[in-house]
């Protein structure tokens, strides 16, 4: 299983999962030129994406949709038209190709937002970008994945100093918002074990965070409990650059 971060953040999210027969589509927040030019980087093409599934109904994750067949789009009820996709339940698994994928609660200002578990044979992807909390109910299901790509989205100290208003502020950091660092990292060391090789941060603001202070905050908060952070690659998604983990189909 290999990913591919097309883009991460509120200008628009896209994330390539595939395994050696299987290619499927996390969120669709951004151009099809921009979606084509990410694909290309892997070898992929549009046409190669079996399934578009989808974490919640803001902008920044679905404004793409009318690039996509509706066939291949997969939501929970009222994140999209039910004439544009097929629609999914919470905590029940389907497969598409070789991987199976089940959705999972989150706790976000949005209809019905959720993440998502992927798995493909004995590895496991754990999806879960926008959400205020870590909604503890779901440990069971996705404790101890290969990969985790989870929500690093503020520093609190830099999010109060911006410019944003009092309210939207509020709404960043309330339970319905998004993760800030330190809850990042203390929710990774909830769902991380020994399978687990990669921890990707997700969804970083460009004004309320950099990558430096987020893997600031995670070495802080593993050291602080005793976990040997280098047994992990940890790196950060970003806006712009589009970044790639896990292991390709011919890797040992």
């Amino acid at each position: 299983m290999y990913f591919h971060i097309i883009a991460s953040g509120s200008k628009g999210n896209a994330t390539i999962v595939a395994s050696s027969n299987t290619a499927i589509l996390i969120d669709m927040g951004i151009s099809l030129m921009r979606l084509k030019k990410g694909l290309q980087e892997i070898n992929l093409k549009v046409s190669d994406i079996k399934a578009a599934i989808f974490t919640h109904d803001h902008c920044d994750h679905i404004s793409g949709i009318k690039h996509l067949s509706p066939k291949i789009m997969y939501a929970l009820e009222g994140t999209l038209p039910s004439s544009l996709s097929h629609v999914l339940e919470l905590n029940k698994p389907f497969f598409v190709g070789d991987l199976e994928i089940t959705p999972f609660a989150v706790s976000h200002d949005a209809a019905n937002p959720c993440g998502y578990l992927i798995k493909d044979k004995d590895e496991s992807l754990v999806y879960m970008t926008d959400t205020g909390v870590f909604v503890h109910d779901n440990l069971s299901l996705i404790k101890n994945p290969t990969y985790l790509i989870i929500e690093a989205n503020h520093d609190v100290k830099m999010l109060l100093n911006t410019d944003r208003t009092y309210e939207l502020k509020n709404r960043i950091m309330s339970d319905v918002g998004h993760l800030c660092n330190e809850d990042s990292a203390m929710a990774s060391i909830s769902i991380i074990g020994d399978k687990t090789k990669e921890i990707v941060l997700a969804h970083l603001s460009e004004e309320a965070n950099t990558p430096e202070l987020a893997l600031k905050a995670y070495e802080k908060i593993f050291t602080h409990f005793h976990i040997n952070k280098d047994k992990y690659v940890i790196k950060c998604a970003h806006q712009c650059i589009p970044i790639t983990g896990g292991r390709y189909p011919n890797e040992d």
